[in-house]
């Protein structure tokens, strides 16, 4: 070592005793006169002494500048006399117990740790040891091991790992020098090389020696004990032998002990510790079993239970919550296979595709097997300690795209323009002279393409579902079942009745429905009448029901017989529902008292409340959508509409504990299993009869447009464990939800587990709640999706699926949506959806509904773009303002407006983008000035809905092909994806006719994060968050692509500019976002993607999202549209100027961006950890797993959405 020369800060007096005693002992190492040990001992003493009375002077030795350390280090290496080592470690130890880390740092990067574990093994060779000597360098040790990155290979190199297991064997009963040797070990054991050395050489017998039984005496030693027993067993090679020597048992009944001794809770410590090992010895296969062998389950329910009153108690909870969680058995899915209950053929199956590998897996490859630890780990001698470091490191930047040349979009276009001349019939505006065009009737010039031939089959309305289920609901499961065949019974039947006689099942175009003179629906006539919209209205304003008081419990059979006028079928008539036949009433209250008179109920009309919404038209347009389940069925929230809310709907706070406890009533399945009743209630698996009704059960359905529920089994009597349907044609993407319920009790507390949900984590854990649309609500004047269950949360569950049907991920589980509910209407028939539902019906219903209020100054134009695979239309609309007059002026500047393109709903499950297209499409058609100044603005051309199939199937990401459209935009097949193929040649044809457009915008939902905001692309970027080099030329860019996200950070309430990125990342470059600004070379090319949740800033702060804001963001879309055309071509709209008022302030396109701009690739769950620090989700060892969504693929790194900063200046 280099011989350091006395050194001193600016500041310090040179005078000072400390640092003269320090220059002293400097002089003896430079002149090796430490052969007299006498000086260096009295030196030495007088330094300790100093240090222990003097504050000051520890400050002198450690502060910057002083080589103080250096000069003790050097003479503790140097000198051989056993007092003076003594003193120094002295020393040392009065200097490093305070100060912090800093001073522990100074010590380590001196080479102090070297020179300890040195002395450690000269002072073994000595017979005997030295026991102060021993215990003052362990106590050191322990003090700068956990500081020293590499302590663990220094130790295993040096030899002094095995000198301190020798002394452990030869001290058990030193209590003195016990602790410390087992602190020094704790720290050796956090290497694996050296737990496993650690474990060969008998240490973990050693440890089972020192742990025991409750007792107060030597717990400090006992809970070093057991941490360093912890450190040993998350070697997988130790575990296994914790486990072959039966110690799984041994920790299970000292923690029993400790539990019922521990009354005070002094030594919680203590219990941690055991859990600690436990945890550890259970991330094997061996150790689960072993501890379920061990009737680890129930000790650990039972203990937790008992500690739940204690809030203190909570880390112990949530680590007997986790092991119980691992160990609780794996099981398949209750389903026959995880594919789609439905199948559609598809015209060829790519022999490389998804569906390929689907259908050619071999049958039983949903079966779960455990392989997690089934290939031992051999731990090598190579050191792992950097490991983490580095991959984290590398794991901030593996999806950015870092070649430049595919972050500069293409100069060639890929088809030759003979190819797309077929596309120019959709632009006739482009070309259209309006010389026929009659000015005076302007409508008469603007044509769209003619509906789809209407379908001949049965549909059935929702408010036919009509009498109550204490009527004739009891009917035998075969009679339900031939009622899939169109039979009805007949209203006046008795429950205990033979089979009614069939009656004729009449269609909506035979049905006619009018008032008699007391205002009650007659039935009596039936007569072809087919424009039904005013007859429906008139006869649902006011349904007349008139019966007895129920006696007896709400929703329960038997009890008096009651009496119904029957309403006809489109007013509360009975209907057969298909595979089905259960018959709910829609009426709010029957008779409340025990002989009341009966009750008439106001039906309101929506259709002053909704101008768009037409049930009568709605169902016109349900017979032309083909589903591959061919339904019949209209849901009742489709068919009569949705008014928002006035109220506000606050984001839920989280009550702490509720997740705990819902885990902890799963875990009650294993260890109670004759408590649960395992009762299959709805089973789309057996299609000709899926709903199995007993009078006792609560009844499922979800066989109508966009519903997905496959399965219900009723867990306890108000628990209900519910699988989702997988998308057709694969086996996953489980998320979209939409089924109704009824028979249910009113007060009761329902419980809702939905088992089969795929993603990590899930908004429903930050303050989401589902949505539930009530008939009798809707009876009642209050037509509407609501907010609502309590007790919600997201968590891993005990189903999983084999690593060959999760595509070769291995331990893919699945994860539990609960909420808790309690129903206020009886005789009520409940909706519940992941979103608020927007069905294709209801897009041609809505599309419909705008031309008819077109206006003479409307240019509106609906073409057919192509037909899906499941044989359904995908419009395409053109909206523009029409020229003033057919003088070339006014029909050039017709021609010649930028085309802004928009799409949406290409993942069938975000219903939300959706609503904000129809808030964008009724801006477009609206009269205010606004609106016309952006119709002559701008040429719209907009694909409403791009995946009509997977929003009718019920879908949630997946076409009928299997696949996600949205990765498909690079080489869309055009019998596979034809909406993406015929999309993306449009705007290819604009691009070869150079006429690209200014704006194109996918509209998307996100399900992972709050607010609206949006992806653009960047260049720029993109490489400043790699680390590729690149010029300045290279990196030269327009920065504009900022402006309209900043537009409407500053107008959108919900919009939130800290949430865009503009990165570019190698497993979006399929999306349509990349593909049109690469491709088509269209700079502003964004996916705006809308919260499923609500908002966590702005005027929205706190509240969950509703329609009303979903369609009020696709309004503000447009306005930012206008103010992007001003700041874009100023002068363009010199004349309406007036109109612009509020959006006075220019916004600068040139801005600066820094490295800290925001991008995709930080946040997915922009949230923090919830109140409950519990790993609920992963077995130690698991990686994370592999999100199928729109999210960005490192998802899990919630820390980092302090990142998010809008770097526009």
């Amino acid at each position: 070592m280099n011989k350091p020369k006395m050194t001193t800060e600016k500041g310090v007096p040179s005078n000072s005793r400390v640092l003269m005693l320090l220059g002293q002992l400097e002089r003896l190492n430079r002149e090796a006169m430490l052969a007299d040990a006498e000086i260096g001992r009295q030196i030495t003493a007088k330094i300790l002494h100093l240090i222990q009375t003097q504050e000051k002077t520890r400050k002198e030795i450690m502060s910057k500048g002083s080589s103080g350390m250096e000069v003790i280090l050097a003479t503790l290496e140097n000198t051989q006399d056993l007092q003076t080592i003594l003193n120094i470690l002295y020393i040392l130890n009065e200097l490093l117990t305070v100060g912090g880390g800093r001073r522990v740092g100074v010590f380590v990067s001196k080479g102090g740790t070297g020179i300890l574990l040195q002395l450690v093994l000269s002072g073994s060779k000595e017979s005997p040891p030295s026991e102060e000597l021993m215990l003052q360098l362990h106590s050191l040790l322990a003090k700068v091991g956990p500081k020293d990155r590499k302590f663990g290979v220094k130790a295993r190199l040096n030899g002094a790992l095995n000198v301190t297991v020798n002394l452990l064997k030869q001290n058990l009963q030193n209590h003195k020098l016990l602790l410390p040797c087992l602190q020094v070990l704790r720290v050796y054991s956090s290497n694996s090389v050296n737990a496993v050395s650690l474990g060969k050489n008998g240490v973990l017998e050693l440890m089972f020696k020192i742990i025991g039984p409750y007792s107060k005496k030597n717990t400090s030693l006992l809970k070093v004990s057991l941490d360093t027993l912890g450190a040993l067993l998350k070697s997988k090679t130790n575990a296994r032998r914790a486990v072959d020597r039966a110690h799984v048992p041994v920790l299970l009944y000292i923690y029993q002990d400790w539990h019922r001794n521990d009354t005070r809770h002094r030594h919680m410590l203590i219990r941690k510790g055991v859990l600690g090992c436990l945890k550890n010895i259970t991330n094997i296969k061996l150790g689960r079993k072993a501890f379920i062998d061990a009737d680890g389950m129930r000790i650990l329910y039972n203990t937790s239970t008992e500690c739940l009153p204690v809030r203190t108690l909570d880390p112990l909870i949530n680590t007997s919550s986790l092991i119980m969680r691992k160990c609780f058995p794996k099981n398949r899915l209750p389903l026959p296979t995880i594919k789609s209950v439905f199948h559609h053929q598809l015209p060829h199956v790519p022999a490389g595709g998804p569906v390929a590998q689907l259908y050619n897996q071999p049958l039983g490859v949903d079966d779960v097997v455990d392989e997690s630890d089934d290939n031992d780990d051999v731990e090598t001698e190579n050191d792992t300690e950097n490991e983490e470091e580095d991959k984290d490191h590398h794991a901030m930047n593996d999806d950015i795209e870092t070649d430049i040349n595919k972050l500069r979009p293409k100069e060639t276009h890929s088809r030759p323009f003979e190819e797309l001349k077929i596309y120019e019939r959709f632009f006739l505006e482009l070309s259209e002279d309006f010389q026929r065009f009659n000015f005076d009737n302007p409508k008469s010039g603007v044509t769209a393409t003619a509906a789809a031939p209407k379908s001949q089959r049965l549909i059935i309305v929702p408010t036919a579902q009509a009498l109550p289920p204490k009527y004739p609901t009891a009917a035998p499961l075969q009679e339900e079942c031939h009622l899939a065949k169109g039979v009805q019974p007949h209203p006046e039947a008795s429950p205990l009745a033979p089979a009614p006689t069939p009656a004729p099942v009449h269609t909506l175009d035979t049905i006619n429905i009018t008032k008699d003179h007391d205002g009650c629906c007659d039935h009596s006539q039936v007569r072809p009448q087919p424009g039904l919209e005013q007859e429906l209205v008139q006869g649902m304003e006011r349904v007349a029901l008139e019966g007895t008081g129920p006696q007896g419990g709400a929703g329960g059979g038997g009890g008096v017989n009651r009496h119904y006028r029957q309403p006809p079928l489109l007013a509360g008539g009975v209907a057969a529902r298909q595979g089905g036949g259960a018959e709910e009433t829609l009426a709010e209250e029957w008779a409340e008292e025990e002989g009341g008179e009966g009750a008439v109920l106001e039906v309101p009309d929506t259709a002053l409340l909704l101008p768009l919404h037409d049930p009568d038209l709605y169902v016109e347009m349900v017979k032309s959508t083909r589903s591959v389940p061919q339904y019949s069925e209209v849901a009742y929230p489709d068919y009569f509409g949705h008014v928002a809310p006035t109220f506000r709907e606050h984001i839920l706070e989280r009550v702490y504990g509720v997740q705990r406890t819902k885990i902890f009533q799963d875990i009650e399945r294993l260890i109670h299993p004759n408590d649960i009743l395992d009762k299959v209630v709805y089973d789309l698996d057996i299609q000709s009869c899926p709903v199995i009704d007993d009078g006792e059960s609560l009844k499922f359905n979800s066989q109508f447009e966009s519903g997905n529920l496959r399965k219900a089994i009723q867990v306890r009597k108000f628990e209900y464990d519910l699988v989702l349907n997988s998308d057709i044609n694969s086996n996953h993407y489980h998320q979209w939800f939409y089924f109704e319920v009824s028979g249910m009790r009113v007060g009761a507390p329902y419980r809702f587990n939905i088992i089969n949900c795929e993603k990590s984590n899930s908004q429903f854990n930050y303050g989401m709640q589902v949505l539930m649309y009530s008939v009798q609500e809707a009876i009642s004047g209050r037509p509407r999706w609501v907010r609502t269950g309590t007790d919600i949360c997201y968590y891993k569950n005990h189903f999983s699926r084999s690593s060959i049907a999760a595509g070769g991920q291995k331990g893919k589980s699945y994860y539990t949506m609960t909420f808790s509910m309690t129903f206020n209407h009886k005789d009520d028939v409940c909706y519940f959806a992941y979103h608020y539902p927007y069905t294709y019906s209801t897009l041609k219903m809505h599309l419909q509904k705008l031309e008819a209020l077109r206006t003479p100054q409307i240019y509106m134009r609906q073409d057919v773009l192509c037909e899906t695979l499941g044989g359904n239309s995908c419009p395409l609309l053109t909206i523009t303002a029409m020229p003033e007059s057919t003088s070339n002026d006014q029909i050039c500047q017709f021609r010649n407006r930028p085309l802004v393109f928009l799409s949406a709903r290409v993942h069938p499950g975000e219903t939300n983008a959706s609503w904000v297209m129809k808030g964008t499409l009724e801006f477009l058609m609206g009269s205010s000035p606004l609106a016309h100044s952006l119709r002559e603005a701008y040429i719209f051309k907009i694909v409403p809905m791009l995946n009509p199939d997977g929003v009718v199937n019920g879908n949630h990401r997946c076409s009928l092909s299997g696949e996600d459209l949205n990765r498909q935009w690079q080489s869309p097949s055009p019998e596979l994806h034809p909406t993406i193929y015929h999309t993306k040649s449009l705007l290819q044809y604009l691009a070869a006719i150079q006429r690209a457009p200014l704006v194109f915008c996918d509209y998307h939902g996100h399900s992972r994060k709050k607010n609206v905001f949006m992806y653009g692309c960047s260049l720029k970027e993109t490489v400043w968050q790699t680390n590729i080099s690149a010029t300045s030329c290279e990196l030269h860019e327009d920065l504009g692509y900022r402006t309209l996200p900043k537009i409407l950070s500053q107008t959108a309430p919900a919009f939130s500019m800290a949430s865009c990125s503009f990165v570019v990342e190698r497993s979006k470059e399929a999306t349509a976002r990349v593909v049109v600004w690469r491709e088509i070379g269209v700079q502003r090319s964004y996916t705006m993607e809308s919260t499923l949740c609500g908002c966590d800033q702005g005027k929205y702060k706190g509240l969950q999202i509703g329609t009303r804001e979903l369609e009020e963001m696709g309004a503000q879309f447009c306005v930012a549209l206008l103010r992007l055309k001003r700041l874009t071509s100023p002068l363009e709209l010199r004349n309406h100027a007036h109109l612009l008022d509020v959006e006075s302030d220019l916004i600068e396109t040139r801005c600066k961006v820094t490295s800290s701009s925001p991008s995709t690739y930080v946040l997915e769950d922009e949230e923090h950890s919830f109140m409950e620090e519990v790993d609920y989700s992963a077995e130690s060892g698991d990686e994370p797993d592999i999100d199928p969504d729109t999210a960005d693929p490192h998802d899990n790194r919630l820390s980092e959405s302090n990142n998010h900063r809008d770097s526009l200046t």
